[in-house]
């Protein structure tokens, strides 16, 4: 639970720094707070999966689906590099952001593709 709160409180702030974006787009603080907001939201998933993989055991459907978790450790890596990238140009940071969220739009197959051995 207190987990799946930290992914939420992370969240609530998306609303706040988006807002100060559209009030000064082209400023790095802005840019950056973003980008943290999004890093902050990336570990609480980040966290909030390997408490699911414990209480369900690494044999468990949920692990196997899950693998390697290749798009929420990218996200990790994307965000980093935005935080810093605000600094140098904001519009880069933006555009680094906009691949996090097309990448998890995306349809992700990995729930849906694992059966469960009996």
């Amino acid at each position: 639970m207190w987990a799946n709160l930290h992914l939420l409180f992370w969240l609530s702030l998306m609303p706040i720094v988006t807002a100060w974006i559209g009030r000064y787009p082209i400023h790095a603080l802005p840019a950056a707070s973003y980008g943290l907001v999004g890093l902050g939201s990336a570990l609480a998933y980040w966290v909030l999966v390997r408490r699911i993989i414990r209480a369900n055991g690494d044999s468990s459907i949920v692990a196997r689906a899950i693998g390697s978790d290749l798009k929420g450790n990218a996200s990790l890596v994307f965000y980093v590099a935005g935080v810093g990238l605000a600094f140098a140009e904001p519009i880069v940071s933006y555009v680094i952001y906009a691949a996090v969220a097309l990448m998890w739009f995306v349809p992700d197959r990995r729930l849906f593709t694992t059966k469960e051995v009996s």
